[in-house]
This record gives C-alpha cells, structure tokens and sequence, in this order.
C-alpha cells in the first residue's frame, strides 16, 4: 500500500495511466492470494468444506467465505452478499479483530476494511484467532480470493485496489481516484515505469560485514516498517542462496530493544523467532512464511541493501 501512495503521488494531474498489471485469463490460471499485503497463500495450510472450491453450479466463484456451523472455507460468487470480519494493525495485539455484521459483495468489504481498519482478515494465524468470533449471517467474507491477474515483473503481490466497477478487460489503469480499472491493452495511454529501491546481494556475510557494504555500495541494509514493504522483501527473499537474508534489525544491550539501523522505529513486526540478546540481528527466512529470526551477528547469509 505504501507503494500505491507513491504512485498516486507520482500520478499528480494525470488522469488515467497503465500500471505493470495484466490478465492471464482462463479458469486454469487463477491463483489463490490473501488480500493482507506480505501473506502467500499455503494449500497445505487450506481448511476447505468438503468438496470446496467448487466453483458450485458452473458459476465462477473466486471469493471466500466461512461457514459459521463449522469454520470451514467455501468458494463463493464475490457479487454475493455477506457479513464479514476486518484487521486491525493498529489495534495489535489486544483487540485487532472487527465485526461487521453489515452485508456486503467482496469487494465493498475489503474497501470498508482498508479505509476503516487494515484489511479483510487474512492467514490462518488471524482466522485461528477468531474461532470464537460468530458474524450473525450463515457465511462470512475473509480476505481470500484468487484470480487470473499477473504483475510484468513477475513479483507475487497480493495487493488490489479495483474499483467496483473493475471490467472485464485484460491491462489495468490507476484511474484518478487511486483505484483500478481494466482496459483495452491496445489503448494508449502514460504508463509508469519504477526503479527498484533494494537488491539482493548473494554473497554470506556476517551482519557488520553486511552493513558495510550495503553503506559503501549501496544506501543501508533494509528496513521493513510495514506489511507492503514485507511483500517487497520477500519477493527479493525468495532468490537467496541462503536459507536466511540478513535485514537492518538490531538488537541493543543498552538500551534493551531492537532497532532499525536506518533509524526507522520498529512499529511493524513479523517474528516468528525472536531472541532479546547481545549480539543479535534479524534475519527473514527465505522460504516458507518469509518470517523474522534473531541470529547472532556472526553468521553468514544474504543480505538485502536499500538504495
């Protein structure tokens, strides 16, 4: 999302430009994603109904919904109408969860999220949490879908901003309100172009050695403030040569708290191993979930610069 803001910065009085995005169309490309920046989707993870997803009656269902009796996912038409239940970063970790008893097609639920809250809620660590929760409709929106649409650059993001009146075409434009429509591919149209602000060094070094040469060569080991900037990262993540990249977090003996060397305040978080101890840095898995590690600072790995 903070990318968005740059490119509705970046747009100023244009009125409509293309963006990377394109459609990959027909039924057999169509790939799940959770609507929360940073989380991929994990079939193995998947806690579908019985024969679910099933696209019911021939008809194309590419959203998903929680049956209230079981807690089970079902595939559903996105046009349809249901309650639905929002996250909250803000709100971490006392109460990030939101009810909506309101109905709503998918897409009004996921904007009624992000512009009230975070997003729809997303992942199963979130959905885990929330077993308890009971929206008063028989099925329950979360922010699971799939589609047909693929990023030029061949980046994995998650993240859509349609408008409701999204189309039926094939090439996406940033329309003047900051959402997206699709389009003919063959109109013309300004486009952006981006340059990227980090690379990804395969070569192991320790976490000082890292640093420095991410200064002298580059800008600084990366920092990660929130969840767009996590998708961005672990994008470039998924290339390393070693099982972990090393990121600018550090942890303070001093003063007993991790910190960005860029002098970012760590607000955003997404451990899943975290040691408060002389010594240490973090670390993101290059696989799996793409989660945080505390190392010691002497290990050898990846490392991702900021330029």
């Amino acid at each position: 999302m903070t990318d968005m803001k740059r490119l509705n910065n970046s747009r100023k009085t244009q009125a409509e430009a293309w963006t990377g995005l394109y459609n990959n169309s027909g039924k057999e490309n169509r790939t799940w994603h959770w609507s929360l920046p940073g989380l991929e989707y994990n079939e193995s993870e998947a806690q579908w109904g019985p024969g679910e997803p099933n696209d019911c009656g021939g008809h194309i269902e590419n959203c998903v919904a929680i049956k209230r009796q079981n807690k089970k996912w079902l595939d559903d038409g996105c046009h349809k109408q249901h309650a639905f239940i929002c996250y909250d970063e803000k709100k971490r970790p006392t109460d990030p969860y939101c009810v909506i008893n309101e109905k709503m097609n998918w897409l009004q639920a996921q904007k009624y999220c992000r512009d009230k809250h975070t997003d729809l809620i997303s992942g199963l660590t979130q959905l885990n949490q929330v077993k308890d929760l009971n929206p008063r409709t028989v099925n329950f929106w979360i922010g699971l879908f799939r589609d047909t649409w693929r990023w030029s650059d061949g980046s994995s993001s998650s993240f859509r901003n349609w408008d409701p009146e999204v189309g039926d075409k094939n090439c996406a434009l940033l329309k003047s309100s900051g959402q997206w429509r699709s389009a003919d591919c063959d109109m013309k149209k300004p486009f952006f172009c981006y340059d990227e602000y980090m690379i990804l060094i395969k070569e192991n070094k320790t976490w000082e050695e890292a640093l420095s040469y991410c200064r002298k060569h580059h800008y600084d080991l990366i920092s990660i403030t929130n969840s767009n900037e996590q998708t961005w990262v672990q994008e470039k993540a998924k290339s390393a040569t070693s099982p972990y990249v090393w990121t600018g977090l550090r942890y303070t003996c001093t003063l007993e708290f991790w910190f960005w060397v860029s002098n970012e305040e760590v607000q955003y978080e997404n451990w899943k191993e975290k040691m408060d101890d002389c010594n240490m840095s973090g670390a993101m898995e290059s696989g799996g979930e793409h989660q945080w590690y505390s190392h010691l600072a002497d290990m050898k790995f990846n490392f991702i610069c900021s330029r």
